[in-house]
């Protein structure tokens, strides 16, 4: 004889609303800290996490849910940073916000157009592939003088962060520009990945031929995937170079950082929303621990270039290490000391 479980008053009382957790949140990251944190914080962690957050939500929509692995995220960056800069400058009365639109546009273009090999290509092969991306926008940036309105050095200074006639200036009011907008494309992608085209990603990402037989668009599914990614990472590429570097140079966007990326979402967990933020919270935290702690060890007994190696070093034993205990990143391991709280959340 089977028994009907009956969640009891007590169960319900300790299930919080779903809503609860990302308020406490917001409220913490729109009034807690700008009133209690420091132009340090903003400037050297808060601000870089949320650019690089969004950059590795981008990734992981591609390569987490639709299965398409790729290495060219930081060209896409390059692309959204200098499309806006050159909407700002050469459209005049565009709006900040409809040339970071405008840029998200043009990098889900060219994101499209690289993605086109995954029609053929897939796996080690698909991520060689948009490697040549990654080539092909260094070269463009620094060959053709008209992307950085020909100044000789190649670096140009961020236009002012101004939004319906609100200016976002200093530390918190860039941390707060770019909060806004990372909350914004954090919401529409937590929706999009509970529709049915996520739910397409998914199967494609899962088995291509299951997915042609269910009748899922695989190849229209793949260019969707590679134009939303490529959105998403394009608008990062605006927040990198508009509120945390506050210029807009090739450099800013080397290979370099396209591997940053991809090593936050495969630390923090693909497939999952939460995994980017986790995993860029420990990339960009994480070496700022170890200078502190080698100088204090060392002292000056090394140079800056042998203890930014040594964090390299260090940084990749503990990524390789992760894996190994943990494969499925931190989102997993978040999800499971979760269940051991007194309440449900």
């Amino acid at each position: 004889m089977s028994t009907l479980a009956v969640q009891s008053p007590i169960d319900r009382a300790r299930k919080l609303p779903g809503w609860l957790a990302p308020l406490i949140l917001l409220v913490i990251a729109y009034v807690v800290l700008p009133l209690l944190g420091t132009n340090y914080l903003f400037e050297a962690i808060l601000t870089p996490f949320l650019a690089l957050s969004l950059a590795a939500l981008g990734l992981n929509l591609l390569t987490g849910y639709a299965g398409q692995l790729s290495l060219g995220s930081a060209a896409f960056m390059a692309v959204g940073a200098f499309a806006a800069y050159n909407i700002n400058l050469r459209v005049p009365g565009m709006p900040l916000l409809g040339s970071i639109v405008l840029a998200g546009i043009t990098a889900a273009a060219i994101g499209i157009l690289f993605g086109l090999p995954s029609l053929r290509l897939r796996g080690f092969y698909l991520a060689v592939a948009t490697l040549a991306a990654q080539f092909f926008v260094e070269w463009a940036l620094t060959k053709f003088g008209w992307f950085s309105n020909h100044n000789p050095s190649g670096v140009i200074d961020a236009p002012p962060l101004t939004i319906l006639g609100l200016t976002f200036d200093g530390p918190v009011g860039r941390y707060l520009f770019a909060l806004t907008i990372v909350v914004v494309l954090t919401t529409l992608i937590h929706r999009l990945v509970n529709t049915q085209t996520g739910h397409n990603f998914i199967a494609v990402r899962d088995n291509e031929m299951a997915a042609r037989v269910i009748g899922v668009p695989v190849l229209r599914t793949k260019l969707l995937a590679f134009g939303l990614s490529s959105f998403i990472i394009g608008v990062a590429g605006v927040l990198w170079a508009f509120a945390y570097l506050r210029t807009v140079e090739p450099a800013g966007f080397n290979l370099d950082r396209s591997f940053q990326i991809l090593f936050i979402i495969i630390i923090g967990g693909l497939a999952t929303i939460r995994g980017a933020f986790f995993g860029a919270a420990l990339i960009v935290v994480f070496p700022l621990l170890l200078s502190r702690l080698g100088s204090f060890i060392f002292g000056g007994s090394f140079d800056s270039g042998v203890l930014d190696m040594s964090q390299h070093v260090v940084l990749g034993a503990l990524i390789i290490a992760f894996l190994i205990a943990e494969p499925d990143g931190l989102a997993a391991l978040c999800r499971r000391l979760l269940k051991r709280l007194p309440f449900k959340i």
